[in-house]
């Protein structure tokens, strides 16, 4: 059996299945584990979902944030951005089951065996791997829970933005989830700066790559995580990287970790989307 892990995805369905026919992929024998952002501003949402969903036991898929928006759509119209790709999802036969799919898969995935921890985008330094998996599971159990649709209304800001065990209700579950889906650089007090979306360089001075926090208590950890396209490649110890930007024409990316040394594979991607 083989693992690869694979990065953002965002409904470029036709690259999927090239990547997969590269990596020699068996449903019947691997599995696969999704970065988050399986859906949206791609051609074909629809298909990756379904397609996804189908796999049933051989995926494990954590939630980004353009996964996350989907289900916000669903519970709130109005949220729907220009840019959104999303209508053949929500216009579905099938949309509802769809939607319930999607709000019951988690926000980490770690696996002790394979030594790995899948995450969409990053941690915050106060976390050690209990302390995420705990946070995790408090946006889970929201998602899947009576209160879904007034999470799903109030999840989007960027306040608070450093974490504290004093926070609670839906400013803990706001901090939470921005770590999860949308954490690329933090200052030396842990400070979240979500704004900034380029290049290492690119962010306001004091701010530095969330991995590259000096007193990380997740640095233990082997992470694989997606999100950020313009990141380029690192070889920073424990840390896996997976958005090669398919989107916006560059790379769709697996990497095989069930071996002694991960394996990666890419495939070339058509230019989806423009940035900006």
């Amino acid at each position: 059996m083989a693992v690869y892990a694979i990065g953002d995805v965002q409904g470029c369905f036709d690259e999927l299945r090239r990547l997969l026919d590269h990596i020699g992929f068996d449903p019947a024998r691997d599995r696969l584990w999704f970065a988050g952002d399986i859906v949206n501003r791609g051609p074909d949402s629809l298909a990756t979902l379904r397609f996804v969903r189908d796999l049933g036991e051989g995926a494990v898929t954590v939630l980004g944030n353009h996964d996350l928006h989907l289900l916000a759509v669903a519970y709130h119209p109005e949220k729907a951005h220009r840019k959104d790709t999303l209508t053949e999802v929500l216009q579905a036969p099938d949309r509802d089951e769809l939607i319930d799919w999607l709000r019951h898969r988690p926000l980490l995935h770690h696996d002790p065996d394979l030594d790995y921890t899948l995450i969409h985008a990053g941690l915050p330094p106060q976390w050690d791997l209990l302390v995420a998996q705990e946070c995790a599971l408090e946006v889970e159990e929201t998602l899947q829970g009576p209160k879904v649709r007034t999470f799903l209304n109030v999840m989007y800001g960027d306040k608070p933005d450093r974490w504290s065990v004093d926070l609670h209700g839906w400013d803990r579950l706001r901090f939470i989830t921005n770590c999860f889906t949308r954490l690329r650089y933090c200052d030396a007090d842990g400070h979240l700066a979500l704004r900034y979306k380029g290049p290492p360089g690119t962010q306001p001075p004091g701010y530095r790559p969330w991995f590259e926090h000096p007193h990380r208590r997740s640095r233990m950890l082997r992470i694989l995580f997606g999100h950020w396209s313009t990141l380029g490649e690192r070889h920073d110890p424990g840390i896996h990287p997976l958005d090669t930007g398919c989107l916006w024409g560059g790379r769709l990316t697996a990497l095989r970790i069930d071996g002694r040394r991960p394996q990666r594979f890419q495939v070339d991607c058509p230019q989806a989307m423009k940035p900006g």
